[in-house]
C-alpha cells in the first residue's frame, strides 16, 4: 500500500475540523456551527474518498506499467 496523498490528509484534517466544530457548537448551543461542521465532514469525506481512489488507479497504472516491462 502506498503513502496517503494530499487529497486523502486534507481530507482527514476537514474532517477532524468538523469534528471539533461540531463539539464547539454543541457546547455553545450554536446551530450554525453545528450546520458547518456537518458540511465540513461530509466534504472532507468525500476529499478523502477522492484522494484513496486517485491512489487507487495510480497504483494499477504503476502495475500496469511493470507487468509490461517484464
Amino acid at each position: 500500500m502506498s503513502i496517503p496523498n494530499k487529497d486523502e490528509l486534507k481530507g482527514k484534517f476537514r474532517r477532524a475540523k468538523g469534528s471539533v466544530k461540531e463539539k464547539v457548537g454543541r457546547a455553545t448551543k450554536d446551530p450554525r456551527m453545528i450546520r458547518e461542521s456537518q458540511d465540513d465532514k461530509s466534504a472532507g469525506r468525500a476529499q478523502e474518498n477522492f484522494g484513496r481512489l486517485r491512489r487507487k488507479v495510480g497504483d494499477a497504472v504503476k502495475d500496469v506499467g511493470e507487468q509490461i516491462g517484464r
